[in-house]
């Protein structure tokens, strides 16, 4: 994260040099290395990002036109929206379709078994991975590669099976209706077992932007809300105080207790619901097709 950060955030270097800083030689997290107070405060910030003082980022990825796909950023946590942006400016997101298929299949396994599978008529070994840290044969995971195809004898293109059929001029007038709904500029489906995005086949897009939940922790310079930062202190005096046998039970008790109450403060500082976002939400008009 760069500098340029307004007045509103601080950089978590200085939230750990304030905390030292303060620290007298009688108090409970004395003698505690540098080291301990970075690694705990960057859990702090991790934490925070899930729960009270999410960074949304807004990135423009481009699509591999090889297999329809976008790389997930290296910070992701979780996605806010997908979409392209129009000449209007305006993010027009895409639908998400979780039957968009990114399955992959097995190679190189044993001939000799017809219960593996997909045989590689090139090869009659098994190949596994062996990185793991439990090289034991119960661990073992056959090599996949991506299978985007069709299935092997699936009947494709014919929407009757699920399509409501009536009665009137011959069954077919507004037989479509209710299906899909919606205006989408085209469709998604994250794929987080091999990190991306699938696209839609059909919608033509080469560049999307997403905006997502980010990894603060990840930052080359954290940086965290001043309505946070109290919060972020007390997290810290709480979790050295905690892995320490020295400090009574009262006294962690009692930290954790500021803790918490900290953190609920930062929430309801940064999550205020006005009463005009209230107004806004209902008054929103929405949009109905017409049946025949």
């Amino acid at each position: 994260m760069a500098l340029s950060d307004g007045q509103n955030f601080v950089t978590l270097r200085q939230v750990v040099d304030d905390f030292i800083i303060t620290m007298d030689s009688d108090d409970y997290t004395s003698n505690t290395s540098d080291v301990a107070i970075r690694n705990i405060a960057l859990r702090g910030v991790r934490e925070f990002g899930f729960d009270v003082s999410s960074r949304v980022r807004s990135l423009k990825r481009t699509v591999d036109t090889s297999n329809n796909t976008i790389t997930l950023p290296e910070d992701y946590v979780d996605l806010v929206k997908l979409g392209v942006v129009g000449a209007d400016g305006v993010i027009h997101v895409l639908g998400q379709n979780k039957n968009i298929n990114y399955s992959q299949r097995i190679v190189q396994v044993d001939t000799s078994d017809p219960l593996d599978g997909i045989v590689d008529s090139d090869t009659e070994s098994k190949s596994v991975s062996e990185d793991g840290p439990l090289n034991i044969d119960a661990n073992t995971i056959l090599n996949r590669e991506p299978s985007k195809s069709s299935s092997t004898g699936s009947d494709s293109g014919d929407a009757g099976y699920y399509v409501f059929q009536n009665y009137l001029y011959q069954g077919g007038l507004g037989r479509m209706y209710g299906v899909g709904g919606g205006h989408m500029r085209g469709q998604y489906r994250v794929n987080l077992d091999q990190n991306r995005i699938e696209i839609d086949t059909e919608s033509g897009i080469s560049e999307v932007v997403i905006e997502y939940v980010a990894d603060e922790a990840r930052s080359t310079n954290p940086v965290i809300h001043v309505y946070a930062e109290e919060a972020l202190r007390c997290f810290l005096y709480y979790k050295l105080c905690e892995r320490k046998s020295t400090v009574p039970a009262n006294e962690k008790a009692r930290a954790r207790a500021e803790y918490y109450n900290e953190r609920r403060k930062a929430k309801a500082r940064l999550g205020n619901f006005t009463k005009e976002e209230a107004l806004k939400t209902i008054r929103k008009n929405f949009k109905q097709a017409p049946k025949y």
